[in-house]
């Protein structure tokens, strides 16, 4: 589909004084040309006849008649016929120059004029890339529904898992929202998109930006007002902020706090009796227990899960139930049923286009894989799984995906030593980048393990106390029972 409109012009550059002169200079030249030049700049760099002539409504010949003096002039290309055809300034500085001219309050009413028609007369268009309609209405000054535009182009990025751009869009809709005065209906969208936009910074790795927006949207968040709302449109907010905050806080190192948020997320899920809530409060509960070692009690939540979306015809909660259970497996020595049970789970939400958390689905694969020798698969999941990060900046998972590397690298009949070294490296720099303090644990674990087999106990204690020293709470879950044993055995 050919592109209508393109990126604004950019912010004035160092453009020598002399150079922008003569562009002024030549646009001042074109008359009547000097107009349609400065609607085309305001729509984008390249833009079509169809929306041109909409915002201009001048007469087709007279239109035609400046856009050929502007193609004359070396300022635009043309690509097609009219009125099928588009236009490109040559260069983005003929653009910025035209859009320069332009004083604020005409500019803005060009900026709505565009908004209005796109709306009006190319409603396919806005809706495909709210984007664009967004960028106009806030050039416009129409700052309450830039916002909502902002915030649902960034949904619709999130979705196809282009978070970093999801991220940018949403905060715009935030930083736009922030400067209006706050009303029940306002109130509402703020909460929706600090949960997008919070979801999106954990998704791509800042976990403390994320926990301060999960905290911030939880503080606005009134039940009374809000769960009506929220159940009707999906599932109560109040209890997927609880469940994404869990997941969130156990990273960042508080395993005790982790596992409050998601009882009090299924207990309010039970109470409000929704069933979509309720199965999302399931699935983030099967994982912070998972995470806490409280395998029994996942197990538990996978079966529930598991049954609830069968008998609702859910496919993919019965996917991800199907998942969580796989990977219990993987933890409690049943390789076999492991692999059987991800790799069905994989399948069904590969064909459902679901591809968000698939590097832990693969992680966990990948060490079911080496428990039963089968090393060339554990090797080329892992693989997978540390490509899917890098291209998908799902980046919240880095850490332990590299760490599984590692693992698996020990496995094989010759371990390679070196290459498990580096990807334990690897593994604690990215958790201190992040701050994740509970993949920084298991990394040092590892590392720590490795070294005390090549009898360097000192060494590997010298990493292990300190960041198991920071802890402050969950010292009856699994990975720190663990830590605590394994510096006892290098004291020794």
């Amino acid at each position: 589909a050919m592109q209508i409109a393109a990126a604004a012009p950019s912010p004035a550059l160092a453009v020598p004084a002399s150079l922008h002169a003569s562009l002024m200079a030549r646009l001042d030249r074109l008359g009547p040309a000097k107009e349609v030049a400065q609607i085309g700049a305001a729509i984008g760099r390249d833009f079509s006849h169809a929306l041109l002539a909409a915002v201009a409504s001048k007469p087709e010949a007279e239109l035609s008649a400046a856009l050929e003096r502007l193609i004359g002039a070396g300022l635009l290309s043309r690509q097609g016929v009219p009125p099928h055809a588009s236009y490109l300034f040559k260069h983005a500085l003929v653009q910025d120059a035209a859009y320069g001219m332009l004083l604020r309050e005409p500019r803005r009413a060009l900026h709505a004029r565009i908004a209005e028609t796109l709306e009006g007369r190319f409603a396919d268009i806005a809706e495909t890339q709210p984007e664009l309609l967004a960028r106009h209405c806030t050039e416009a000054g129409l700052i309450e529904k830039a916002a909502g535009l902002w915030g649902k182009a960034g949904e619709r990025s999130l979705a196809r898992y282009a978070l970093v751009e999801g991220t940018e869009q949403l905060k715009r809709a935030l930083d736009q929202i922030a400067t209006l005065p706050a009303t029940p209906a306002l109130r509402r969208e703020e909460i929706k998109l600090r949960v997008a936009f919070a979801n999106a910074l954990a998704l791509t790795g800042d976990l403390v930006g994320g926990k301060e927006h999960y905290d911030r949207a939880l503080a606005i968040y009134d039940p009374a007002e809000h769960r009506p709302i929220t159940t009707r449109s999906g599932r109560d907010v109040g209890v997927t902020l609880l469940s994404f905050r869990s997941s969130c806080v156990w990273q960042l190192g508080y395993p005790a706090a982790s596992r409050n948020d998601v009882v009090r997320a299924v207990k309010n899920a039970r109470e409000i009796g929704h069933v979509t809530t309720l199965m999302y409060a399931l699935f983030s509960a099967l994982f912070s227990h998972v995470y806490c070692g409280d395998y029994a009690a996942a197990h538990a939540l996978a079966d529930e899960l598991i049954a609830s979306a069968e008998e609702r015809g859910a496919q993919y909660w019965k996917a991800i139930g199907t998942a969580g259970r796989g990977e219990i497996f993987a933890l409690t020595g049943n390789a076999s049923d492991a692999v059987r049970a991800i790799t069905t789970a994989i399948t069904s939400l590969r064909s459902m286009g679901a591809s968000l958390y698939e590097p832990r689905h693969l992680w966990n694969l990948a060490m079911a894989y080496a428990e039963l020798g089968q090393l060339d698969e554990a090797r080329h999941c892992i693989d997978d799984a540390i490509d899917k990060v890098e291209r998908s900046k799902e980046k919240w998972c880095e850490a332990e995906v590299q760490r599984v590397a590692g693992e698996i690298a020990l496995k094989s009949p010759t371990p390679n030593l070196e290459e498990a070294e580096a990807y334990f490296d690897r593994a604690l720099a990215v958790a201190r980048q992040q701050q994740t303090k509970s993949w920084e644990l298991r990394a040092a674990m590892s590392l720590a393990r490795l070294w005390r087999s090549q009898g360097k106990p000192q060494q590997a204690r010298e990493l292990l106390a300190p960041v198991y020293g920071w802890f402050t709470e969950g010292f009856d879950t699994l990975d720190l029972k663990e830590a605590k044993a394994l510096l006892e055995m290098l004291a020794a």
